[in-house]
Order: C-alpha cells, then sequence, then structure tokens
C-alpha cells in the first residue's frame, strides 16, 4: 500500500482550489477516496485523480452547519452574537408523551 494512502484517515479535511472538505471513506480495493464537500456535495476520486489533485491537509471549518444544512438557531446559537439562546432543546422532559404511558 502507497505511504499516502495510509495517511488517509475519516475525518480529515483537505483543500483544494481554496474549497475544504472532508474524507467520509476510502476503499483500497477500489482505489476510491469519497469526499464530502462543505456544502454536502459528495464527490468520488480515483487514486491516480486524488495524487493530482494535490489537496492540502487543513483545519476543519469552525462552522460545521454547511454541510448539516441548518441554521444556527436550530443548534442552540443567537445568529447574530452566537451566544447560546433558549430553545426546543433545553429541557429534555418536554419531549416525554406522558399520555402514552
Amino acid at each position: 500500500m502507497a505511504e499516502w494512502l495510509s495517511d488517509l484517515a475519516v475525518g480529515q479535511w483537505f483543500k483544494a482550489d481554496g474549497e475544504p472538505f472532508e474524507i467520509v471513506g476510502v476503499d483500497a480495493k477500489a482505489e476510491i477516496v469519497l469526499v464530502q464537500h462543505y456544502d454536502g456535495t459528495l464527490e468520488e476520486f480515483d487514486f491516480d485523480t486524488w495524487m493530482e489533485l494535490a489537496a492540502q491537509s487543513c483545519a476543519p471549518p469552525e462552522d460545521y452547519s454547511g454541510a448539516l444544512d441548518i441554521e444556527p438557531e436550530d443548534y442552540g446559537l443567537d445568529r447574530d452574537d452566537g451566544t447560546p439562546h433558549a430553545g426546543r432543546w433545553d429541557n429534555p422532559l418536554d419531549l416525554i408523551d406522558i399520555n402514552g404511558l
């Protein structure tokens, strides 16, 4: 196995042409690297194309919501200043259906 292949792992972030993407799968038998771009788009690269891509390792983006297609208020942050706000996930007891017991 090529040394560069052993260095690839699911969850690593890379950049090529300034666009960040995450490795979500590596299939050594099929010789494919599967990536998910920040906007959620999936793409496959065969090993030869991956080498030509010359992707550089990078840190994951601070705002992970791009691929999840959610708004900041959906995960408990105020849109303007990033502070937590009260929301539907604050009290897990609110989710219990006491009539179904």
